[in-house]
């Protein structure tokens, strides 16, 4: 399962063309197992001014499976993977990346990003990323 990070889905529902937007349309046309979390959904649907474009976005992205973090450990894992990567000399500049990051890890699934901070929490970890 293929965990769609915010930053492909803006490229997605961008007017521009993009490699990331490419591949996540060949994904969903080919009937790949494609996934996003609950925190995304909110961030893609924060970002839409009109209220006719966010109910279709919003019936859109109901369409795929929607994963939550599984407890409190979610949150835990997620300030482990900041110190882990603190500790090896990468800042991840948002909270919110180490907490995807988290609920990538504990579903296993693969993380599809346009995002230099997942590079570097899956050097430290080992975050499995659906590269293109």
């Amino acid at each position: 399962m293929i965990l769609v990070d915010t930053t492909v889905w803006i490229d997605f529902f961008s007017k521009k063309p993009s490699l990331y937007k490419k591949e996540l349309h060949r994904l969903i046309e080919e009937e790949e197992d494609v996934c996003l979390l609950d925190i995304t959904l909110a961030e893609i649907l924060q970002g839409i001014k009109e209220d006719r474009e966010f109910e279709k976005t919003k019936e859109h992205l109901l369409q795929f499976p929607i994963y939550s973090p599984k407890g409190i450990d979610t949150f835990i894992m997620s300030a482990q993977i900041y110190q882990l990567c603190r500790r090896e000399g990468k800042t991840i500049r948002r909270t919110i990346d180490c907490l995807i990051a988290a609920c990538a890890m504990e579903h296993s699934l693969f993380l599809f990003h346009n995002d230099k901070d997942f590079e570097a929490i899956s050097e430290v970890i080992g975050l499995k990323v659906y590269s293109v």
